[in-house]
């Protein structure tokens, strides 16, 4: 169940989602449309859990399963899920393998009640905490970051009076990228890394408190996006409003960089960043840095779009689409020979001959990872007609590993790593290859801290 267009990318790890409303409300729908908006950050599994909270222990409710949030969820299902309070979540599988068991939510009763959890990121220090676990009974080898992260809140919760001051105490422990909801008998508990890498949005709808990924989400089921949580916040959502506690706030911050690349939706803002407007500005950036001589700008459908726009802005070079997109090729069901991998691009895109023959073109994408699908995108353009192809690219040369999310697991992987600027292009089969440059971001996010550890090698955890 595989995008095939689509591997030559990075993938950002997960999207969560998190609703309290007033009692008497049910809120499944919502975390159904919440997620859907959420869809593209994870389309391997979703799933979700509800409770009824009325001031005493609620029964909690799960549905989970692989597969994109409509084949997941059906109206049978969504009718079972009655309650006010609910999280929800969409995985893309970088740790713990793309199976059914690693599906989210994680729900667990123990001894002072329950807790249901969603979770976007990535722990570095895993293996460490997984090890005591299981001395202490707890893990076991499979265990995913997300149950880990439970297990550690229990324990936690078990010398504690209070989920807060539990996520107060793993938030001592844990370390690496992370976004959290949590879900108990009375609350929602939401959590941030004290490095922001992962966002976090907090909204409001008609006294309903809403905690996504994406502001984009909060919108889609009529909410107002308030703000971002801050990085090492903790919110408190119950009845009586929200609470902040700001103990591991103030430190250093490190955003994924990638949010405004490539991984978020263009409609989100995240961290006071309009994302189209991100992208747009690394286009400008491009050009501003180009000398090229061409007769049309097109960006590589969808996520090079917005940065052709910027390129074409301030080159002066006409915009032009030039592919059109099979909306209806999604995941495919039947495993490809490696042939047909190869070639599936051509699936998803073809190439409109009458805006490319004879043309010298600036392709525009947002990053290469492996260098396939680009390769195959050139060759379609210069069987079409188009008489050159210079590609640049709205991102630094992909060279190193991520640690808090990202799915490239080794510099191996990646083209640039192990290959020349030259060496690259002519693989792809370009007639020029440009990126955009690392200091090119204090335009592309107006100075906002940013993790840049993909492209740079300055990572801001130490990983062992």
């Amino acid at each position: 169940m595989q995008d095939y267009f689509n591997t030559d990318k990075p993938h950002e790890e997960c999207g969560v989602f998190g609703i309290f409303a007033p009692a008497g409300m049910d809120v499944a729908r919502d975390i159904y449309y919440g997620l859907t908006a959420l869809q593209h950050r994870g389309q391997e599994s979703a799933g979700m859990a509800v409770t009824d909270i009325a001031g005493q222990k609620g029964n909690v409710k799960v549905v989970k399963g692989m597969g994109l949030v409509h084949e997941v969820f059906s109206e049978e299902n969504l009718d079972r899920l009655k309650g006010n309070t609910g999280i929800g979540h969409v995985r893309y599988s970088t740790t713990g393998g793309s199976v059914a068991e690693n599906a989210q939510p994680i729900s667990m009763n123990y001894i002072k009640g329950s807790l249901s959890l969603v979770h976007n990121g990535n722990i570095i220090n895993s293996a460490e905490l997984k090890e005591r676990q299981m001395n202490r009974g707890q893990a076991h080898y499979t265990s995913s970051d997300s149950e880990v992260m439970s297990y550690e809140l229990i324990s936690e919760r078990l010398k504690t009076g209070s989920i807060e001051e539990a996520v107060k105490g793993i938030m001592n422990i844990i370390k690496g990228g992370f976004a959290v909801v949590v879900m108990s008998p009375r609350k929602l508990v939401a959590f941030r890394d004290p490095l922001g890498i992962k966002p976090l949005v907090i909204g409001e709808r008609d006294n309903t408190f809403i905690i996504a990924s994406e502001s984009t989400a909060i919108k889609a089921v009529g909410g107002k996006p308030l703000r971002d949580v801050d990085p090492g916040e903790i919110l408190t959502v119950t009845k009586e409003g929200v609470k902040s506690d700001r103990t591991f706030c103030g430190g250093k911050q490190a955003h994924c960089v990638f949010e405004y690349i490539y991984f978020a939706r263009p409609d989100s803002v995240i961290d006071g960043i309009p994302v189209r407007e991100a992208r747009y500005n690394a286009g400008r950036a491009l050009a501003l840095a180009d000398r090229v001589q061409a007769d049309i700008v097109c960006g590589v459908p969808d996520s090079g779009l917005i940065a052709a726009e910027g390129y074409a802005g301030a080159s002066g070079i006409r915009l032009s689409f030039v592919f059109h997109k099979n909306s209806y090729v999604g995941r495919s069901f039947i495993k490809p020979t490696d042939e047909e991998r190869q070639t599936a691009v051509h699936m998803k895109l073809s190439v409109l001959v009458s805006a490319v023959k004879g043309k010298r073109i600036v392709l525009i994408d947002d990053s290469i990872v492996r260098g396939t699908t680009m390769r195959q995108i050139i060759t379609m353009l210069k069987e079409a007609g188009a008489e050159e192809v210079h590609v640049r690219i709205s991102s630094p040369p992909f060279l190193y590993p991520c640690y808090y999310g990202t799915d490239v697991a080794s510099s191996g992987q990646l083209i640039a790593a192990e290959h020349s600027n030259e060496e690259v292009r002519k693989e792809i089969g370009a007639d020029s290859l440009e990126y955009l440059r690392i200091e090119d971001f204090k335009t592309m996010t107006g100075g906002l801290s940013l993790c840049t550890a993909c492209f740079s090698n300055d990572y801001p955890l130490k990983v062992h």
